[in-house]
């Protein structure tokens, strides 16, 4: 399980300089009107972010739920392609911008393939979910579900208001 929290450690790391350095500070996206739509989708993105890195954190989806863990991945996914879709259609993306996301799209299909096989192994294990104590890697996922928790409550609250 090691190499899957290394890459989420740095897919959380890269999306945060994303959020905080192009969205907000250089593009100040809150502020944009033409926005609204792809702050809706990093607002939903955020929670599915949210859950993964606290159930990561803290837990072992075992048995179905393993599968359900699995779903909210393809959530993120989703969200993610159709955010791609909705910059393109809204907005130029700088140069470090677009390179930042091709390298976070990189880092979360290497996380995806090294937590498929953990996801099996927890499928093949009695229905429940176990909870997990990762000494500091169970804080700092934490820390960045709590980032990702403010960080996508902006941008639902200036989706409404822009």
């Amino acid at each position: 399980m090691t190499i899957p929290i290394i890459l989420l450690l740095a897919q959380g790391s890269l999306g945060a300089f994303d959020t905080l350095w192009y969205h907000e500070y250089k593009l100040r996206l809150p502020h944009r009107h033409a926005a609204r739509r792809e702050l809706q989708l990093h607002s939903a993105r955020d929670v599915a972010y949210a859950f993964i890195f606290l159930s990561l954190a803290w837990c072992i989806w075992c048995g179905v739920f393993a599968w359900a863990f699995l779903g909210v991945l393809l959530f993120e996914i989703i969200v993610t392609l159709w955010d791609f879709v909705e910059e393109d259609r809204t907005r130029v993306l700088p140069p470090g911008e677009r390179i930042t996301h091709a390298i976070m799209g990189i880092i979360f299909g290497a996380f995806l393939f090294a937590l498929i096989p953990v996801l099996r192994h927890w499928a093949q294990l009695p229905v429940g979910i176990t909870i997990v104590y990762q000494g500091v890697i169970s804080w700092a996922l934490s820390l960045f579900a709590f980032g990702v928790v403010v960080s996508g409550a902006r941008d639902f609250i200036a989706s409404v208001h822009v």
